[in-house]
């Protein structure tokens, strides 16, 4: 059940700035940091990274935290990742070297944009409370060097406000915001951020933010109007490109395309992220006329209600050249043989396809956050890709844009797609002066804030 204002005990109000109980601060073990010194006491032989994800809708926060853990697994440094997520299916996914996976118990956010537990029977303040303690705990434990928190400052419903207040205070961990391309509207981004005091956390616990985006199609600094102290913490990495992870498991590529067993042909692919709320799309290119020759596969994600998963196999079923899968390891591998895409416009989804460089149409999610339709239509401005609003979305909609002959995207206009290429980068430049801080030295402000 959804928690609400007036539910709150006020010793747990997570509306009104306090800090959620959680029981005392952790203590930072400097004597266990000291013992992963090198000889040389300049600064640990491997360096930790914890990434964190609050993961209430879909896959899309924990999958973009599994490429930026690929990323710096392939770094020059000895990197261990700790992967805190509210996502069981993580666990699913190929992982990189030297990284592992710490699954939360996980909370649902509904159509209305209020949480609540997924799975067991508890108030969210509970639960708010158990994941709280346990991230703390775990980042007490694992002693990070960074600790990159996506997309929420403060953790969902704030649960990160005592784990950042321990690592701020142990000051050796150097704290990342990591932002997608598009957060939501200007006007719903600055009261939500202003209500949840999201730009004095910032201010306070974080040393930079990393923008997974470029700034020449949608630049967060100018359209959500961040003050200039904040501004001066923003690092542009460029989309992330896809292409790298299709390199983690050859094999599982191998057996996904040949498990299809079709008939030779082209594909058409559609995709709807987790699929929690991506069932009218699937069910409109389940029940479009694909042309000749065309196969047609759906991926509708683990969170697609059962309900629309007994139809889609029964459309299935009358058409021989249509499959229906639920969920993969890879979904690159089905986007990387495709002609043709029909998706929703989430971040991973629209780096996919921006990085093979498919045809596609998107029909974005449009409630409760705009992000998805804000991205899909600058992109289609661009060329890049066909947007269709959901509320004109039909069976004979899709059926018109499939029989379009049309090669592919315009290739006019260049998108930075060079994220996870400066990942070890960004990384080498936080841990300078988490190393000045391990010698007992004062880093100048200045120096760690300055423009790229």
């Amino acid at each position: 059940m959804g928690l609400t204002g007036d539910q709150q005990p006020p010793t747990t109000d997570f509306t009104d700035g306090r800090i959620p109980v959680l029981g005392p601060a952790p203590v930072f073990d400097a004597g266990s940091w000291a013992a992963r010194l090198p000889k040389n006491g300049v600064g640990p032989s491997t360096v930790r990274v914890a990434l964190y994800s609050h993961d209430t809708m879909g896959l899309g926060h924990a999958r973009r935290n599994l490429s930026l853990a690929q990323a710096l697994s392939g770094s020059d440094r000895q990197v261990d990742i700790l992967l805190i997520t509210g996502n069981r299916e993580t666990s699913a996914f190929q992982m990189p070297p030297g990284a592992d996976c710490l699954t939360i118990p996980s909370i649902h956010k509904a159509s209305d944009g209020s949480y609540r537990a997924r799975r067991l029977d508890m108030s969210l303040q509970e639960l708010i409370v158990m994941r709280g303690n346990l991230i703390r705990t775990a980042l007490e434990s694992f002693q990070p060097d960074v600790f990159i928190v996506d997309n929420v400052p403060r953790g969902a419903v704030r649960e990160l406000d005592p784990a950042l207040q321990a690592l701020r205070q142990s000051g050796q961990t150097q704290c990342v915001l990591g932002l997608r391309d598009i957060l939501d509207a200007p006007a719903i981004v600055d009261r939500e951020w202003s209500k949840a005091g999201n730009y004095s956390a910032i201010r306070r616990y974080f040393d930079q933010i990393w923008v997974f985006g470029d700034p020449a199609v949608y630049d967060p600094v100018v359209e959500y109007g961040f003050p200039s102290d904040i501004a001066a913490k923003v690092r542009y990495t460029g989309y992330l490109d896809q292409c790298a992870r299709l390199n983690l498991d050859e094999a599982t590529g191998r057996d996904l395309l040949a498990g299809l067993n079709l008939p030779d042909g082209k594909l058409a692919l559609c995709m709807v992220g987790g699929g929690q709320d991506g069932s009218r799309v699937a069910e409109a290119f389940a029940q479009a006329d694909l042309p000749s020759g065309t196969n047609g596969v759906v991926l509708t994600g683990p969170f697609m209600p059962e309900e629309t998963q007994r139809r889609l196999r029964g459309y299935a079923v009358s058409n021989p050249r249509l499959r229906i899968l639920d969920f993969v390891q890879e979904p690159g591998f089905l986007m990387q043989r495709a002609d043709s895409v029909v998706a929703m416009g989430g971040y991973n989804t629209v780096c996919e396809v921006l990085s093979y460089n498919k045809r596609a149409l998107i029909v974005p999610r449009v409630r409760p956050r705009e992000e998805q339709h804000i991205r899909a239509r600058r992109l289609s401005e661009l060329g890049k890709l066909d947007m269709l609003h959901p509320d004109c979305l039909s069976p004979a909609r899709l059926s018109a844009w499939l029989a379009d002959e049309r090669t592919g995207p315009g290739n006019d206009v260049t998108i930075d797609r060079n994220g996870l290429e400066r990942l070890p980068q960004l990384l080498d430049e936080l841990l300078t002066p988490a190393a000045a801080w391990s010698n007992g030295q004062v880093c100048n402000e200045e120096s760690q804030y300055a423009a790229l």
